[in-house]
């Protein structure tokens, strides 16, 4: 099995939305697009746990932290997902598909949009 990614609390998902759509950004926007009455040196508390996590980076201009996000969305849910694959599945991609077609969990416009990303992807 992969490393596992490190869990995420309620805040810290929230936070990691704001820096995946907004970043690279500051403890104080975060806190102000947050939408919650929480301190900035909550907020900043939670960027150092996301950042020792490996979920953020920072750069510093003036005195001011910049977060942005070490990777993309799309690439740790990938991850997350592998992770999931490998628990309940032993890796199989297959029979996690199967399962959330044959649970309905895909429209058909979803699967539909599915087969022609996996039909261009094999022409490649």
């Amino acid at each position: 099995m992969r490393d596992p990614l490190p869990d995420l609390g309620e805040l810290e998902r929230g936070v990691m939305q704001l820096v995946w759509r907004h970043g690279p950004i500051t403890a104080e926007a975060v806190r102000a697009k947050l939408g919650r009455p929480l301190k900035e040196s909550t907020i900043r508390t939670v960027l150092r746990r996301l950042e020792d996590k490996g979920y953020v980076t920072h750069t510093v201009e003036g005195r001011t932290f910049h977060f942005r996000a070490a990777e993309k969305r799309g690439a740790v849910a990938a991850k997350a997902v592998q992770q999931i694959m490998d628990w309940f599945t032993g890796g199989s991609l297959e029979e996690v598909l199967v399962g959330l077609v044959d649970n309905k969990a895909l429209d058909p416009k979803q699967l539909q949009a599915l087969s022609e990303k996996i039909a261009r992807a094999k022409k490649k």
